[in-house]
C-alpha cells in the first residue's frame, strides 16, 4: 500500500514522531492509523528504555492555584537538557500535572503516575508522562510533589 503525504502529516502532527519513523509505521500497519499509532508508541517506549541511564538535571517546578486560592501545589519535573523544559509540551505537561495533584491529592509522585488522568479516563498519569518523553526525545522524571490547602 501507498502511503500518501498527508497521511504522514496528519499522523506525524497527531504524535509528533519524525517523519520516517511515520512513514514506516504506516507502511507497517497497512494504512490504519490507529494500528500505526500502536507501532509508533511500542518503539517510543523501547528508545525511551535506552534512555534510562541518563541524568535529569534539568526541569521545573511548576505551581497551580486554585480558584479562590484554598488549594495549591507544586511537581518538580526533570528531564535532560533545558531546550526540552523550556518547550510547550514540557511546560503544557507541568501545568498538568500541578493540577491533578491539587485535584487528587496524591500522597507521593508514585501514587500520582498510577493515577488516571482527570481529563482522559481512558489513560494513566504515567501513559501521559510517557507520551511527551517519546514526544520530545527525552527522558522525563517526576519528582517531588506538594499539595497545600486551607
Amino acid at each position: 500500500m501507498k502511503v500518501t503525504a498527508k497521511q504522514i502529516k496528519t499522523l506525524r502532527d497527531k504524535t509528533g514522531a519524525g517523519i520516517m519513523e511515520v512513514k514506516r509505521a504506516l507502511e507497517e500497519a497497512k494504512g490504519d492509523e490507529k494500528k500505526a499509532v500502536e507501532i509508533l508508541k511500542i518503539k517510543g517506549a523501547e528508545k525511551l528504555k535506552k534512555r534510562d541511564s541518563k541524568e535529569t538535571n534539568e526541569g521545573q517546578v511548576f505551581a497551580y492555584v486554585h480558584a479562590g486560592g484554598r488549594i495549591a501545589s507544586l511537581v518538580k519535573i526533570g528531564c535532560e537538557t533545558d531546550f526540552v523544559a523550556e518547550g510547550k509540551e514540557f511546560q503544557q505537561l507541568g501545568r498538568e500535572l500541578s493540577m491533578q495533584v491539587a485535584s487528587m491529592e496524591p500522597k507521593n509522585a508514585k501514587e500520582l503516575l498510577s493515577q488516571t488522568y482527570i481529563r482522559d479516563s481512558k489513560i494513566k498519569i504515567k501513559e501521559l508522562v510517557e507520551e511527551v518523553a517519546v514526544k520530545v526525545k527525552e527522558k522525563i522524571v517526576v519528582g517531588e510533589i506538594a499539595r497545600l490547602r486551607v
